[in-house]
């Protein structure tokens, strides 16, 4: 009975050895490696070495404790009690030495993700959706006639009109990019235009730019929001009215011949003048490149034999008025250009730019059909 016992407490504690010998062997041969490991050394197999021998439960209470229970300090703790792969090493749901995503699958995923909130906006009706166009009283002020309750009278009044048809009633919304818009039958510049009206000194080329770096025109629009333009030219030692504007088909027409927009100049010539010398600046000056006649000629002021004589013609050929009374035997000492069609100098002083107004630029756009 005694040699049993101690057969007995030998095969276990020997089968609890074995058990705990092949674990430790295996755990060892199992650690991961340098680099991207195999597949057959991604899971720990810590079952295998339970499995080797009669259990835990072959022997009696002595030997079962040198089983799976009862190895080294850092071994496997629970044996065969906890069947299956840990759940990782240094973090919880993530497997040991998993292998990285590769980058194309990650930019698909990208894709998806955005593809799932870049959806196509829904077209809601007019009634609830954003409204097209802008109110005209509030268009009408913004172009400067008025404050807006201004703008109401004035479309309570009946003198406005959009498209060719007067507005009578409040709350109209209008383009003003392509909508006409006029009050008092002149042309309201209601988009994104620019005109201005400069006094041009003597000495100033009528150029926006200037190679031999002389004082020129874009020298008196610098720090604008747009490129302007100037509209025909003067010479360089005429004074007077010369304007600037960004609207490229006003100052297309305002110098075509076809519209014929009047310029009136004040020329300082000397006498004595002869009584028909109006009458033959209107009948046409003979000159180098064909005839030139006047529409309008008057004398202003004479002191002595100084006078001052104002004339007006619709065509805009280099010097014409300068050579129109050279040729007439009077040489011009001082010439100013004192209105452009309907815009006039007035006291505007030399070397200053001003803003048109609203009336201004809609009688130069009724000058040229606009």
């Amino acid at each position: 009975m005694r040699s049993s016992g101690r057969n007995s407490r030998g095969s276990g504690s020997g089968s609890g050895g074995n058990n705990y010998r092949g674990a430790g062997n295996r755990r060892d041969e199992q650690q991961p490696r340098a680099g991207r490991p195999r597949p057959e050394e991604r899971r720990y197999d810590v079952g295998g070495g339970s499995q080797a021998g009669p259990g835990p439960k072959a022997g009696p209470k002595g030997g079962s404790q040198g089983g799976p229970k009862g190895g080294p300090k850092g071994g496997p703790k629970g044996g065969a009690a906890k069947s299956g792969a840990p759940k990782g090493v240094g973090g919880r749901g993530r497997k040991p030495n998993a292998p990285a995503r590769p980058r194309e699958y990650e930019a698909q995923m990208e894709e998806r993700n955005r593809a799932r909130h870049d959806k196509p906006r829904v077209a809601l009706p007019k009634t609830f959706g954003e409204v097209e166009g802008e109110r005209l009283q509030k268009v009408l002020a913004r172009a400067g006639m008025g404050s807006r309750r201004a703008c109401e009278e004035l479309i309570d009044q009946a003198r406005v009109e959009v498209n060719g048809k007067i507005v009578t009633e409040q709350g109209l919304r209008v383009d003003p990019e392509k909508d006409e818009i006029k009050v008092d039958g002149l042309t309201v510049a209601t988009q994104s235009y620019l005109f201005f009206a400069l006094n041009k000194p003597a000495g100033v080329v009528s150029t926006m730019e200037d190679p031999d770096g002389r004082q020129c025109l874009g020298d008196y629009v610098t720090n604008r929001e747009t490129r302007l333009f100037h509209v025909g030219r003067l010479d360089t030692e005429t004074e007077g009215i010369i304007l600037l504007t960004n609207h490229g088909e006003l100052a297309h027409r305002l110098t075509h011949p076809r519209y014929g927009v009047k310029k009136t100049y004040l020329a300082a010539i000397q006498g004595p003048l002869p009584r028909d010398l109006g009458k033959r600046l209107k009948s046409g000056i003979e000159l180098e490149d064909g005839y030139a006649r006047a529409d309008h000629f008057r004398v202003v002021q004479n002191t002595g034999k100084n006078y001052l004589v104002e004339v007006s013609l619709h065509e805009g050929r280099k010097h014409i008025v300068r050579r129109m009374l050279a040729e007439a035997g009077f040489p011009v000492d001082k010439l100013v250009r004192t209105a452009f069609g309907p815009i006039a100098l007035g006291d505007q002083k030399s070397g200053w730019l001003r803003r048109m107004t609203n009336t201004e630029v809609g009688m130069l756009m009724r000058e040229v059909d606009l």
